[in-house]
C-alpha cells in the first residue's frame, strides 16, 4: 500500500501546521515540514517543541528564506525532500502541500488512488505551446535574469528587465531540456524524487539556470520530471484541486464549499481560507474515516467561472479582423431564433422549414452535433466555428442555394448577435419565452458541465435558483442590445399573439403564421 511523505510548506499559523502534521501521520503517513526562514523564530520553535518525539515528522536541515516566485521556493522544498528521503525509507510517494492545504478526500481513497496506478502526479506541459501562462510574461521567464523580486521590488524587477531587452542580454535554455509548466502542488513517486536528485547533482548547470528565472516552483518539478521519467508514467493532473481568479490570484474556500470540495476528483484542495474553521474541522475529521465513498461531479471550475462572471459580462464594440471580411451580403436576411431550452428552437426552425420554406440548423455555435452539412475544416470544431462565424454562415447560405437562413443560439449568445448585426445583411431575433421547472434547470446545468450525474441534491438545490436568475438576465440583456429586429413568442401567450410575432419575424402571412403558432406540442418537453 502506498506511504505517503507530505512535503509539507509553511510560514504562519503554527498551532494549524501542528494539527495539520498530527492529522496526516495518524493515518500512518509522514511530514517533513520546512518553515519559512523569515517567519519567527519562535513559532518554529513552538512547532518542533510541540512535534518532538514524533517518528512521523522529520525537519528541513535549513530554513530558507523564501520569497513568491523566486528560486527560494525550489530550495526549500529540495530541503524538505533531502529530508524526508532520509527519514523515511518506508515512503513510496512525496506530496508537495502548503500550509493552506486540506484533505477533501479520506486517507483511505488517497492511498487507493495512488496504488492504483504507477505514475507520477504532476502537470508537465510545452511551456512555449500550450496556454497554461494566462497573463504576464512567458519567454521572458526564461531567457533573462531576475535578480530582483517581483512582489518585493517591483520596479527593480521591471528595470532590470528592460536593460536586458535593450542591450540583448537573452541566454541560451540548456539544449537538452525541452521546458515544461504546470502547478507545484504535485506528488511523485520515490524513485523519481530520487532521480531528480542525481539529476541535480550531476548537472549543476540546469539549477544555475533556474536560479535565474522567475516562478521556477512552476517549472523546475515539471521540466526534469518530463526528462526523467517515461511520458506513459505521468499523469498530467495535480492530485490538488485550486482554481485562480481572472486575476491569477488562488480562490479561496470558505464553509459552505464543504460539499462542492468533496465532489472534485481530487486529494486535497488549495486554498482554505484561514477563516473557515468549521471546513477545516470538517475536512480533518473526513480524512481519518473510512469505508466513505465518494460521488464525483467535478464541476468546481465551471460552476466557478459562471458564478463570478454574472457582473462582469463583456461587451464587444467592434467585429474581429476576419469577420470584417466575411459579410453575409446585404440582400441576404439571416434569422435567429435564440432560446434556453434547445429543444423548443430546433423544433420551430423545423418547422419554419415545413411552412415558410426557410431552410435552419441548430445550435452551431453551442453544440458539435448541430445537424450541419459538410462544410469542410471549418466546421470540425466549435472553437473554428465560433473564430469564423460569419465565414461559416456564409457557406451555409451557398450550400443551401438560399437568401434566407434560419440559425438557433442560446440566449447567451449575444456576442454572436452582436456581430451578426453589424453585418450588412437583414438580421432578425426571435427569442422563445418558456417555463423552466426545477428538472429544466438541473438538466441545462448537466449539459453545459456546472453539474454531473453524481452532484449533491442539496448541492443541485443551491444552484438552481442561480441558473434561474441567469436566465432571467440574459433575456432581459437582449431588450437592452439594441437588435431592431428583436421579436419574442411566449409560451404563456395565447396562439394568436405568438402568430403576430412569427408573421413578423419570417415576413409571411398571417395565416401561415398560424400554422406554426398552432403547431402541437410546440412549447412541449
Amino acid at each position: 500500500m502506498a506511504r505517503i511523505a507530505f512535503i509539507l510548506l509553511c510560514h504562519k499559523a503554527p498551532d494549524e501546521v501542528i494539527a495539520q502534521a498530527r492529522r496526516l501521520c495518524a493515518a500512518g503517513d509522514y511530514v517533513a515540514i520546512h518553515y519559512d526562514g523569515r517567519a519567527p523564530a519562535a513559532e518554529f520553535a513552538a512547532i518542533r517543541a510541540a512535534l518532538a518525539g514524533d517518528p512521523g515528522v522529520v525537519f528541513a536541515r535549513r530554513r530558507v528564506k523564501c520569497g513568491w516566485g523566486a528560486w527560494s521556493l525550489v530550495a526549500a522544498t529540495l530541503e524538505a525532500l533531502r529530508a524526508a528521503l532520509a527519514a523515511f525509507p518506508r515512503a513510496s510517494h512525496f506530496y508537495m502541500l502548503s500550509g493552506d492545504c486540506m484533505p477533501i478526500k479520506t486517507a483511505e481513497h488517497a492511498h487507493a488512488f495512488l496504488d492504483a496506478r504507477d505514475a507520477d502526479h504532476i502537470e508537465s506541459f510545452d511551456f512555449f505551446r500550450s496556454d497554461w501562462i494566462r497573463t504576464g510574461i512567458r519567454e521572458e521567464r526564461l531567457i533573462y535574469r531576475h535578480p530582483f523580486n517581483e512582489r518585493r521590488h517591483r520596479r527593480l524587477f521591471h528595470a532590470a528587465l528592460a536593460v536586458q531587452r535593450r542591450l540583448g542580454l537573452r541566454r541560451a535554455i540548456p539544449a537538452d531540456l525541452r521546458v515544461m509548466i504546470g502547478s507545484q502542488w504535485w506528488c511523485l513517486r520515490r524513485r523519481t524524487v530520487e532521480v531528480v536528485l542525481d539529476f541535480i547533482r550531476a548537472r549543476p548547470d540546469v539549477v544555475r539556470f533556474f536560479r535565474g528565472t522567475w516562478i521556477p516552483d512552476e517549472s523546475f518539478f515539471q521540466t526534469l520530471v518530463r526528462h526523467l521519467v517515461p511520458e506513459a508514467e505521468i499523469s498530467t493532473r495535480s492530485p490538488t484541486f485550486l482554481m485562480f481568479t481572472d486575476y491569477g490570484m488562488p480562490v479561496s474556500f470558505y464553509n459552505d464549499h464543504y460539499d462542492l470540495l468533496l465532489a472534485q476528483d481530487y486529494l486535497f484542495a488549495r486554498k482554505i481560507s484561514p477563516e473557515a474553521q468549521a471546513l477545516k474541522a470538517r475536512l480533518g475529521t473526513l480524512y481519518a474515516a473510512t469505508g466513505l465513498r465518494f460521488p464525483i461531479s467535478d464541476e468546481g471550475r465551471r460552476l466557478h467561472e459562471f458564478l463570478t462572471g454574472r457582473g462582469r459580462v463583456g461587451r464587444r464594440f467592434a467585429p474581429r479582423i476576419w469577420e470584417t471580411e466575411a459579410s453575409l451580403g446585404s440582400g441576404r436576411e439571416l434569422l435567429i431564433v435564440t432560446s434556453k431550452k434547445w429543444h423548443l428552437a430546433r423544433r420551430l426552425v423545423a418547422r419554419m422549414a415545413e411552412v415558410a420554406d426557410v431552410p435552419g440548423v441548430g445550435y452551431l455555435f453551442d453544440e458539435q452535433a448541430a445537424g450541419l452539412p459538410d462544410l469542410g475544416g471549418i466546421g470540425e470544431s466549435l472553437e473554428k466555428r465560433n473564430r469564423h462565424r460569419r465565414a461559416l454562415v456564409r457557406m451555409l447560405f451557398d450550400h443551401f442555394g438560399t437568401d434566407r437562413l434560419a440559425i438557433c443560439l442560446d440566449t447567451s449568445g449575444i456576442e454572436a448577435m452582436r456581430d451578426f448585426h453589424t453585418d450588412r445583411a437583414r438580421v432578425g431575433v426571435l427569442e422563445i419565452r418558456c417555463d423552466f421547472s426545477d428538472a429544466d434547470l438541473a438538466g441545462h446545468a448537466r449539459r453545459v458541465g456546472l453539474a454531473g450525474e453524481q452532484t449533491p441534491a442539496e448541492a443541485l438545490d443551491r444552484l438552481l435558483p442561480t441558473i434561474r436568475r441567469d436566465i432571467a438576465f440574459e433575456s432581459d440583456r437582449l431588450d437592452g442590445a439594441g437588435f431592431a429586429g428583436l421579436l419574442r413568442i411566449d409560451q404563456r401567450r395565447a396562439p394568436a399573439e405568438n402568430t403576430a410575432a412569427l408573421a413578423q419575424f419570417l415576413s409571411i402571412p398571417y395565416e401561415a403564421a398560424g400554422k406554426i403558432a398552432r403547431t402541437d406540442q410546440l412549447f412541449a418537453d
